[in-house]
């Protein structure tokens, strides 16, 4: 079985994800079936169609997420000595040597990933070219752009 790495953050998510999955909305899916049922001929009623689809993408949702949760390895980058190191968790800062564009990206797993919250996958271009580097380094990233080339300047372990 894979590991599938995340972060206590997205530990944390997961579980909370899996819980609403098994506890609200897979009940209220059994409870809209019944409802449904109970108007008759099921050959003909579009609202036992839609909650028997939707019962079937939320137990697929269950099946993803008990699998993720079975395989999860939770990587605390705050348990690690801080070094200038980029490293799955840490929070990177980089600047774009072409344009002095300056980012600021932490490094999580493929679910935990968010731009708005300046979250980024570890399998992500960027993210793949960062791990294992160190401050000072630069690193080339294509990009549907083109290449970009970015310098790291911070590293956090937080």
């Amino acid at each position: 079985m894979n590991r599938f790495l995340v972060t206590p953050y997205g530990y944390e998510k997961l579980v909370a994800d899996l819980k609403f999955e098994k506890e609200i909305n897979r009940p209220r899916i059994v409870r809209d079936i019944e409802e449904a049922r109970a108007h008759g001929d099921l050959s003909e009623n579009s609202e036992y169609d839609d909650a028997k689809e939707r019962q079937s993408l939320c137990e697929a949702r269950i099946s993803l997420l008990e699998n993720q949760y079975a395989s999860a390895e939770v990587l605390d980058v705050t348990k690690l000595v801080p070094s200038e190191r980029v490293v799955f968790g840490t929070t990177v800062a980089i600047e774009n040597v072409d344009t002095g564009d300056e980012r600021t990206w932490t490094l999580v797993g493929e679910n935990e990933a968010s731009v708005e919250d300046r979250r980024i996958s570890y399998k992500s271009p960027i993210g793949r070219a960062l791990i294992g580097k160190s401050v000072g380094e630069e690193v080339t990233v294509q990009t549907p752009g083109g290449k970009q080339v970015w310098e790291i300047v911070g590293v956090e372990y937080k």
